[in-house]
């Protein structure tokens, strides 16, 4: 009898433990391309206790978005290269290293590898971008050790896509390329003619989406990655900057959002357009202007994320956050706000906009009530913030990483998100719970059996 109460004990152990291991990561458990997924809205939410209110100090400046995969959190620094792993639940660094040449590159997850884009923005006689180091590193995620460095003749700023086994990367010398993850080594290639200065590619279905930018026309690329060739290209004559810039973000089935600068009389006034685009022909279904205004330096085109039937996106050019209904792309609200350059992340209907002026705002998405606005430092641009657990998290220019709560930035304690915290974590207590009502009951059940 003993022996049998004994197993029951241990089997609820076991349940109860696993159930806690598979809600425990501060993260997912990949990170396979430009924010995480096809809407640029990189989101996980787990049953983690306790709060993170943490500032992450690097060697130079963070451009591109950090990122976390379990305990761990990956980013990459402007200019010196640098590579950082950071654990999250001990807050020690687990080791740093170094790439050859600037890192605007998400360090994606992938494979149990991590592979990270390095170069810089400059241009060679010939016209392509980039000079000095290009390529793709692979690290091991436990060590940092350089597993393989696959070198380019242009930059690779725009983020890897990692998909079905191949790694994707888009590059300054006008190529797709198209890699072993395991050896490094160029499976093929295929060239687009265009350049790609930060249009981190975004695949979907077999199907890779990009911008493209000089020569004139501006040009968006869809590829079919099975043929290896070219499904479709829609040409931009008015376009003339920003689209390489944009990462484009997928709206369901239907269409693929990238935004440009279109030309006007005053060339320091450009205009500031959104295009949706069909996924399967390239036709432009819908697009507005932001608007006009004064043009800034580098990053010069927001990069929209899709939330639901909603499309975010913020303009550096009139320095405002915007929302557009994704299907008919009509203009919801706007914000003014400061420059801007980064993507924006959503969750229980609050989107979150950083500025250059280290501030972040929360917003009702629907209504475009401001419910939030956050201070933190230097400008967060081009990073993105990205949430985890009910946590902000985005790199600055002033070589910080900031994680807070989300409620630091609400600045409320009885609202129906921390309402809806509360639940998820009864959750996590619930299912050992019944586990433990369904051992007691079954010991009941048998030892009522041995009497009778």
């Amino acid at each position: 009898m003993r022996k049998i109460i004994l197993f029951f004990i241990v089997s609820l152990f076991v349940v109860s433990n696993s159930v806690m291991a598979d809600t425990e990561s501060f993260g997912p458990d990949e990170w396979t391309q430009y924010r995480m997924n096809q809407e640029n809205n990189p989101v996980f939410n787990g049953n983690i206790e306790g709060e993170i209110n943490e500032v992450i100090k690097t060697g130079n400046e963070v451009r591109s978005t950090p990122v976390i995969v379990g305990d761990h959190i990956y980013i990459g620094n402007h200019k010196s290269g640098g590579i950082y792993s950071y654990n999250l639940k001990t807050k020690k660094l687990n080791w740093k290293a170094e790439a050859p040449n600037w890192i605007h590159s998400e360090i994606i997850y992938a494979n149990n590898q991590l592979f990270v884009g390095y170069g810089n923005r400059f241009y060679q006689e010939d016209g392509t971008r980039g000079t000095e180091e290009s390529g793709v590193l692979s690290l091991d995620p436990e060590s940092g050790e350089t597993l393989w460095d696959f070198k380019t003749k242009g930059e690779v700023m725009p983020t890897p896509a990692f998909y079905e086994g191949t790694l994707y990367i888009t590059t300054g010398d006008r190529h797709l390329y198209a890699i072993d993850p395991a050896k490094g080594e160029e499976k093929w290639r295929l060239e687009l003619g265009h350049t790609i200065s930060m249009s981190s590619p975004n695949v979907k279905d077999g199907i890779l989406y990009v911008g493209g930018g000089r020569p004139l026309p501006y040009t968006f690329f869809a590829v079919d990655l099975n043929n290896r060739k070219v499904l479709w290209e829609t040409s931009f004559e008015d376009v003339y900057l920003g689209m390489d810039d944009v990462p484009p973000a997928i709206y369901k089935d239907q269409y693929v959002i990238t935004t440009g600068l279109a030309e006007t009389k005053d060339p320091s006034m450009p205009n500031h357009m959104i295009y949706a685009m069909d996924l399967k022909t390239g036709e432009v279904k819908w697009k507005d202007s932001l608007g006009t205004g004064k043009d800034v330096e580098n990053n010069r085109s927001g990069a929209p994320m899709v939330y639901g039937d909603q499309v975010f996106v913020g303009s550096p050019i009139t320095k405002t956050f915007y929302s557009y209904d994704a299907k008919t792309g009509k203009q919801l609200w706007n914000y003014p706000s400061n420059v801007n350059k980064a993507p924006p992340a959503a969750d229980n209907d609050i989107v979150y906009f950083t500025d250059t002026k280290g501030f972040v705002y929360a917003f009702d998405t629907e209504t475009g009530d401001l419910v939030g606005k956050e201070e933190l430092g230097g400008k967060l641009a081009p990073s993105g913030p990205v949430l985890m657990n009910d946590h902000l998290i985005v790199g600055s220019q002033d070589k910080n990483v900031y994680i807070l709560p989300i409620e630091k930035i609400l600045n409320v304690k009885d609202s129906n998100l921390s309402e809806a915290k509360a639940s998820k974590s009864e959750l996590t207590y619930i299912w050992p719970a019944l586990a433990l009502l369904v051992v007691v009951l079954g010991i009941w059940f048998f030892l009522k059996s041995k009497r009778t």
